[in-house]
C-alpha cells in the first residue's frame, strides 16, 4: 500500500481536521505504523545530519515536532483500544507497542541526538529563551539523561528488552483485566431475590439479559451494573457473590496477573537501578512535586494519621448500625456490606438516597450544566455537531468556542459502557493544542465514562457520585480545551503528574454549591428545580463516611509505593505483599481470594505508578483553590481568569507550584482539605 492510500498518513480531508473514524479499518494501523514510524526516523536523521551548530529552534524545537504523524495515530489507535477494542485491535496492540518502544529507544539512546541536545542544554545561559523555552528544553534534555543516553552500550541493549518487555507485559495485565470483568455475569431469574433494588437498576438489568436472549435479569461487573447491586440488593448472598467476582478479577482465574505484576514491578525497579535510581518511585518522583517516596509516604502517613480515628469511629457506628437494623441485621460486617449499610444509614441520617436524587440528574442536563458553568467561568460555548466522524454512534460531538467566537476545541464524550470498552472514567485527546508559523493548531478533547444507558422507559438518570465524576473528567477536558503553550510536548495536560488532578478535582467543587446546581439539576418528567432541602442535604452528606473514604484512597496510595519504593525482588506472593501493605489501613476483615493489585490498572497499565498519592495531594491543593473562588464567588470572573490564565492555559510551561502560586497568591494549605473532610474542626 502507498502512504497515499492509507488514510491515517494522509492530511485528514475532515471538518477541523478531526480522525476520519468512519474509513479507518483494523487493517490499516499496521501499515500506518510501520511507515509513520519510518517517517519520524527520518525526521530524526535531518536533526541528526544537520551541519550547522546546534541550536534551539533547529535541535529542540526540530525534535519536538518529530514524530507528530506517529503521534497522530497513536493518540487515535490506544484511545480506541480502551474506549472501543476488539481482539484484532488487541492483536495489533501487541505487535505495535514493542516497535514504539523500541523508536522511543532509538531517540533517546541515539548519542548523535543527545550531543546536540546537550550542546544547546549547556549553553541555555547565553541563549535568551523564555521560561517555556527553558522548560522545553530541560525536558528535552532530561528525556535523554533519565531514559540512557549516558549508558554503556550494554547497559542500553539491557534498556531496550526492559522497555519492550513492560510494553508488552502492561498490554497484557489491561487485557487480562477487561477479559476478567466480560467473563462474569450474575443471571437471576428469580425477580424476588432482587428485592430492594431500584425500578431503574432492574429495568436496566432485564434490558441486559434480552440483548444476551436470555430470560430474567443479567448483572455484570460494569459499574452501572454492579454499583446498584451493591448499594441496594436486599440478598446478602448476591452482594458477596458479586463481590467476590469483583475482587477477584484477574486473581487466581483463567486470566491470572499475578505473574505480570511481579515482573512489570522488577523490571521497573531494574530499568531505575540501570539508570541510577534507588528505586521506580525515586526515578518518576523526581519529576513530580512530591519530590521523592520519602515525601509521599510522609504526606500519606500524615494524612493517616488524621483520618484513622475518624474512620475507626465510622466504621464502628456503621458495624453498630447494621448489627441493629431492623429488617437485616448482621454480626460482622463485611466488604460487600459497606455499601449496603452505608447508603442506609446516609438515608437515615439525611433522608437522602441516589433514587431521590437521581431523576433531577439527566445526564443531558448535567452536561449542558458543565457547558453553562464553563462558560460563565471561562466564556465557552458548546455546539453539537453530528457530522464529525465518530468511533461510536453512542458518542457526542461538539464544537467549543470562545467569547470571540474563534475556535477553541472539538470535544467528544463517550458516557455508555459496552462490551469493547474498559470499567472507569478518563479524560484523553485525539490531538494536541500547538503554535507554529503564527497559527494556533486546536485540540481535539475527549471524555470516556460508563454511566447507565437509557432505556426504553427512561433517559439516564445520574447517580450524584456520577455527576461528580462527569465534572471530574470535565475538568481535565478544560485543562486540554484551554491550552495555550507554543509546544506540543508542553500542552493541555502535559504537566507534573501530582499537578494533573488539580483542574479536575476542583471543578467538582461547583456540584455541591446551590448556585450551579440551580442550573442545570432539573427533575427529567417535571422540569422542577431540584429542592434547596435536597442542596442542603447534599452538602451536609458531602463529609458522610469521609474518614472511611480517606482510608481506603490512602490505602491504594501506599499500596503503589509499596510496588515501588522498594526492590520487589524478594516479594514472592502478591497477595501477602499486600496483605502486609493493608493492615494499618483495612477496617474490614480480608478476603483470601480478593486481590487489589491484580486489577490495579491505574499503576500497572494506565500512568500512575508511584502516583497514585497524586489523588490525595490534589485534593490539597483543590481545596485551597476553591476556598478562593468561595471567598470571591463560585462564577467570579476575576479568579476564574487567574485560574485560567495561570494553571489551565499554561500547560507544562513552568514549574506547577510556581503556577500555582501565581493563581493562589501563596502556596496551599492541607488545613483546607482537613475542615473540608471534617477531620479537624473549623
Amino acid at each position: 500500500m502507498k502512504t497515499s492510500d492509507n488514510p491515517l498518513l494522509q492530511q485528514f480531508n475532515t471538518p477541523f481536521n478531526t480522525a476520519p473514524f468512519s474509513i479507518i479499518t483494523e487493517d490499516l494501523y499496521e501499515d500506518a505504523f510501520a511507515k509513520a514510524i519510518k517517517i519520524a526516523q527520518e525526521e530524526i536523521t535531518l536533526i541528526t545530519s544537520n551541519k550547522e551548530e546546534p541550536s534551539f529552534e533547529n535541535t529542540i524545537e526540530a525534535l519536538d515536532k518529530a514524530g507528530e504523524k506517529l503521534g497522530r495515530i497513536s493518540s487515535i489507535f490506544f484511545n480506541l483500544n480502551s474506549a472501543e477494542t476488539n481482539d484484532e485491535i488487541q492483536r495489533i496492540a501487541r505487535e505495535v507497542s514493542p516497535q514504539l518502544s523500541k523508536f522511543s529507544n532509538d531517540v533517546t539512546l541515539n548519542l548523535d541526538l543527545f550531543e546536540r541536545v546537550k550542546h544547546v542544554y549547556n549553553k541555555r545561559d547565553q541563549l535568551d529563551l523564555n521560561p517555556e523555552q527553558l522548560t522545553l528544553l530541560d525536558k528535552k534534555y532530561k528525556r535523554f539523561s533519565r531514559n540512557g543516553a549516558l549508558l554503556d552500550d550494554k547497559q542500553k541493549e539491557r534498556l531496550r528488552e526492559i522497555d519492550t518487555q513492560l510494553a508488552q507485559l502492561s498490554l497484557q495485565f489491561g487485557e487480562n483485566v477487561l477479559a476478567a470483568t466480560n467473563a462474569f455475569e450474575m443471571h437471576i431469574t428469580d425477580e424476588s431475590k432482587l428485592s430492594g433494588l431500584p425500578e431503574s437498576a432492574l429495568e436496566a438489568a432485564k434490558e441486559a439479559a434480552t440483548s444476551r436472549d436470555k430470560e430474567g435479569y443479567i448483572f455484570t461487573l460494569d459499574y452501572p451494573s454492579y454499583i446498584p447491586l451493591m448499594t441496594y440488593a436486599d440478598d446478602r448472598e448476591l452482594r458477596k457473590e458479586m463481590s467476590l467476582a469483583f475482587g477477584s478479577r484477574a486473581f487466581k482465574d483463567d486470566h491470572d496477573n499475578q505473574k505480570n505484576v511481579l515482573q512489570i514491578a522488577q523490571l521497573r525497579f531494574e530499568r531505575a537501578q540501570l539508570l541510577g535510581y534507588d528505586s521506580h518511585a525515586h526515578f518518576i518522583l523526581e519529576e513530580r512535586m512530591a519530590g521523592s517516596p520519602e515525601q509521599v509516604n510522609d504526606f500519606l502517613n500524615e494524612l493517616l494519621e488524621k483520618a484513622q480515628p475518624a474512620a475507626q469511629s465510622e466504621f464502628d457506628e456503621l458495624q453498630r448500625f447494621a448489627q441493629n437494623h431492623k429488617d437485616f441485621p448482621i454480626d460482622q460486617l463485611q466488604k460487600w456490606d459497606s455499601a449496603y449499610y452505608s447508603e442506609k444509614l446516609k438515608q437515615q441520617r439525611f433522608e437522602l438516597d441516589d433514587e431521590l436524587l437521581k431523576p433531577y440528574f439527566k445526564l443531558e442536563n448535567v452536561i449542558n450544566g458543565a457547558f453553562e458553568i464553563a462558560n460563565k467561568l471561562f466564556g465557552l460555548t458548546f455546539k453539537k455537531n453530528t457530522e464529525i466522524d465518530s468511533y461510536h454512534k453512542d458518542v457526542m460531538i461538539y464544537e467549543v468556542y470562545n467569547e470571540d467566537k474563534s475556535l477553541n476545541s472539538i470535544f467528544y464524550a463517550d458516557f455508555f459502557p459496552r462490551k469493547g470498552k474498559r470499567n472507569g472514567a478518563w479524560m484523553t485527546s485525539f490531538k494536541s493544542q500547538w503554535k507554529e508559523d503564527g497559527h494556533d493548531s486546536r485540540p481535539h478533547v475527549s471524555i470516556v465514562c460508563n454511566f447507565t444507558k437509557p432505556t426504553s422507559t427512561k433517559p439516564s438518570l445520574l447517580t450524584f457520585n456520577e455527576v461528580t465524576t462527569l465534572f471530574h473528567e470535565f475538568g481535565h477536558a478544560l485543562h486540554g480545551m484551554l491550552a495555550n503553550t507554543t509546544y506540543r510536548s508542553l500542552s493541555g495536560t502535559s504537566v507534573h503528574w501530582d499537578f494533573v488532578e488539580l483542574p479536575s478535582q476542583v471543578l467538582e467543587n461547583w456540584c455541591y454549591e446551590k448556585e450551579a446546581l440551580e442550573l442545570f439539576a432539573r427533575h427529567f418528567e417535571t422540569n422542577e428545580v431540584i429542592p434547596q432541602e435536597y442542596i442542603e442535604k447534599i452538602k451536609a452528606a458531602a463529609t458522610f463516611l469521609e474518614g472511611m473514604q480517606t482510608m481506603r484512597q490512602l490505602s491504594f496510595g501506599l499500596l503503589d509505593i509499596s510496588w515501588h519504593g522498594i526492590d520487589p525482588s524478594q516479594i514472592e506472593d502478591v497477595k501477602d505483599h499486600e496483605r502486609t501493605t493493608f493492615e494499618k489501613t483495612d477496617l474490614y476483615p480480608d478476603v483470601p481470594s480478593s486481590c487489589m493489585s491484580t486489577a490495579f490498572s491505574h499503576i500497572f497499565q494506565g500512568g500512575y505508578s508511584a502516583g497514585y498519592y497524586s489523588y490525595k495531594w490534589a485534593e490539597v491543593l483543590d481545596a485551597d483553590a476553591f476556598e478562593f473562588f468561595k471567598q470571591k464567588g463560585i462564577f467570579n470572573r476575576e479568579v476564574a481568569d487567574l485560574f485560567k490564565d495561570n494553571v489551565l492555559s499554561m500547560g507544562g510551561t513552568e514549574d506547577p507550584m510556581e503556577l500555582y502560586v501565581r493563581f493562589r497568591g501563596s502556596k496551599p494549605k492541607t488545613d483546607a482539605l482537613l475542615k473540608r473532610a471534617g477531620l479537624i474542626k473549623t
